[in-house]
């Protein structure tokens, strides 16, 4: 099989055997695929389409084989290189590595291709951090076929009440139940569940969200951790190795 010119970004590389790489990418038309890269970490012939082969980068790739892991055989960078800066680099890496973590390969979601490029935009501009990546992960349950209405209660249908608790439940959704005290499983106000419904992800709904989403990933990640969220943590950017490799274009990191 020969594909030539797929929209594609790099999620994850890693050296494969004496100079090559091996990518994880996602693509438009054909999902998270693996590619090897040969020859991509020997400058002399890699040459500048050796530099693209990196994060957050919008690139039109060409590969060709049979097995699952095919080859890399022309790269082209297409539109504006997307530059994400200080922690918008980690909030990148984050997520590329729930991508990595939970598309199967060769499962297509071209919403899902759309909307990853549209949250890069928003963490290499000026968009709120909270937002985008809350939006990117609703985004992302809903193609996983994971998606809960966050304005109703999915155990019973009905709409969901400002003045009352609710916690989330891997097989319904939003449920009633529990209060802000219950330290058993995090509670959830009614009316913050309203916004987020409504579209809102940050402000005083912030951290609501963060804790929400961040439970319903967890169901379906299992029990290894992310590695990019010690990124975040005091002295992490120092301490862990990046789950990707993030240079910027001429070949420096940044």
């Amino acid at each position: 099989m020969r594909i030539r010119l797929q929209p594609s970004y790099i999620l994850h590389s890693r050296p494969y055997r004496d100079s090559s790489a091996l990518l994880e990418v996602l693509t438009a038309e054909y999902g998270r695929i693996s590619l090897v890269a040969r020859g991509a970490r020997r400058r002399s012939r890699g040459g500048s389409s050796a530099a693209l082969l990196q994060p957050f980068i919008p690139l039109l790739l060409s590969f060709s084989g049979r097995s699952s892991l095919q080859t890399l055989t022309a790269t082209e960078a297409v539109g504006k290189v997307l530059r994400l800066r200080g922690q918008r680099i980690f909030s990148g890496m984050y997520v590329n590595e729930l991508l990595v973590r939970l598309l199967h390969r060769h499962d297509a979601h071209p919403q899902l291709f759309a909307a990853y490029g549209r949250t890069l935009q928003g963490l290499a501009g000026n968009d709120v951090v909270d937002t985008v990546l809350r939006r990117f992960e609703v985004t992302l349950l809903g193609e996983l076929g994971y998606s809960f209405d966050l304005g109703v209660d999915g155990s019973t249908g009905a709409v969901v009440r400002e003045d009352l608790w609710y916690h989330y439940h891997p097989d319904f959704g939003i449920v009633a139940g529990g209060d802000a005290s219950d330290q058993s499983r995090p509670a959830f106000s009614g009316s913050d569940l309203l916004a987020m419904a409504g579209g809102e992800f940050g402000g005083q709904v912030r951290l609501t969200a963060k804790r929400l989403l961040r439970q319903a990933l967890a169901t379906h990640l299992g029990g290894a951790p992310l590695r990019s969220r010690d990124l975040f943590r005091p002295g992490g950017a120092a301490s862990s190795p990046l789950p990707g490799r993030v240079e910027s274009v001429n070949g420096g990191r940044s």
